[in-house]
């Protein structure tokens, strides 16, 4: 990792040439700026290489998909190109965004057949991961449930990670009043959905329970690691429809993402997680960032901790 983490000597990758990044710059007539025309993946990168790339190029693939948005390039240069830029700034441990949007189109809102997409790849170092690495979030989250709720996938695609982020940032200026770290969203029933930039976990003692993708929920690649964790131990993991009571007066309360991996909840709607008000993972959380933590040990660092 560079001295220094200004950004002002970092390169990113920007339509195949790697750029410092005062000059990493999109026309203002790209469709990603002036529409949110555009898909995105934020990745994470351990000892130098994106964890779980297939699953992150997957659903990068179906977005594009999903926007009718011809890409032009396979996920192998996609990824030849995330790999430069980790290379370029000497980052083994990296938070990495991947956007493709559907490039310079000036004029109507209709999108023409044929596009010439902008790409772009950024990477900002991170702490190391693993075995008895200090999380990137700065402890348990208070959780708050918005009035701003997820709109019907039929409105906006909810498997679809693109530059139109305003249904998030409104959900988090509402934050401001509390000052809560993160927003508990609902759907348009009224039903638990997940946070701004985060996948909803719970217990209740009979089931790790999260929102079925049934719902407008992003099918979060750390979510299905998890999943996966648990289900290797024998947990029991239930997908479904939740009323927000049933996470309000959970045993446990626990958010995944890329960057956070898993981050404990102390407290929802400002009640305290079982009651303890101290915002300590509960045991079941503990365990699933412990197993985490180790198959990220495993697979990125040969197990140099274990």
């Amino acid at each position: 990792m560079r001295e220094g983490d200004e950004g002002s000597d970092r390169l990113y990758h920007v339509d195949g040439d790697l750029v410092p990044a005062s000059e990493a710059t999109v026309s203002v007539e790209d469709r990603g700026f002036a529409y949110g025309d555009a898909a995105f993946e934020t990745m994470r990168a351990y000892g130098g290489a994106v964890f779980r790339w297939d699953a992150h190029a997957d659903r990068l693939r179906d977005a594009c998909e999903t926007l009718g948005i011809d890409r032009g390039l396979a996920d192998a240069d996609l990824k030849r190109r995330v790999d430069e830029t980790l290379a370029a700034n000497d980052l083994a441990d990296a938070y990495v965004k991947l956007s493709i949007t559907r490039g310079v189109q000036p004029g109507t809102l209709d999108p023409k057949p044929a596009s010439d997409p902008t790409v772009v790849v950024i990477a900002k170092p991170l702490a190391r991961g693993g075995v008895g690495s200090d999380p990137v979030h700065d402890g348990p989250a208070a959780l708050q449930t918005t009035k701003t709720r997820k709109p019907a996938d039929r409105a906006i695609p909810a498997a679809a990670k693109t530059h139109n982020y305003l249904n998030g940032i409104v959900a988090r200026l509402e934050l401001r009043v509390t000052g809560a770290d993160e927003a508990l969203m609902l759907d348009p029933d009224g039903n638990v959905a997940e946070g701004a930039t985060a996948n909803l976990f719970f217990a209740d003692g009979t089931a790790l329970k999260t929102p079925s993708l049934d719902g407008p929920i992003l099918p979060g690649v750390t979510r299905s690691t998890v999943i996966e964790l648990a289900e290797s131990e024998g947990i029991p993991v239930e997908e479904g429809t939740y009323a927000p009571d049933a996470v309000r007066e959970a045993d446990e309360v626990f958010l995944t993402n890329t960057t956070w991996e898993v981050r404990p909840v102390a407290t929802v709607d400002g009640i305290a997680v079982d009651g303890d008000g101290e915002g300590v993972a509960g045991p079941l959380t503990t365990l699933l960032s412990r197993l985490f933590d180790r198959r990220i040990e495993e697979t990125h660092y040969d197990g140099e901790r274990l």
